[in-house]
């Protein structure tokens, strides 16, 4: 078996375990009991942060 080869299997099983790797901690993290925090906890009031962008001429190419 030539080189080019083997480093393509060994990169594909690498591949695969990374991926079903990723799949199984996503899977744990959703079946946990995510709670909302209680509003007591919130200290600062929301902000609203509005940004407008205006663009006078537009070059043509």
């Amino acid at each position: 078996m030539d080189r080019s080869k083997l480093v393509a299997i060994i990169t594909g099983v690498i591949s695969i375990t990374l991926a079903i790797a990723y799949l199984i901690l996503v899977q744990l993290l959703d079946y946990r009991d995510m709670k909302p925090a209680p509003i007591s906890q919130f200290d600062q009031t929301p902000a609203i942060i509005s940004n407008c962008w205006q663009i006078d001429k537009i070059a043509e190419v």
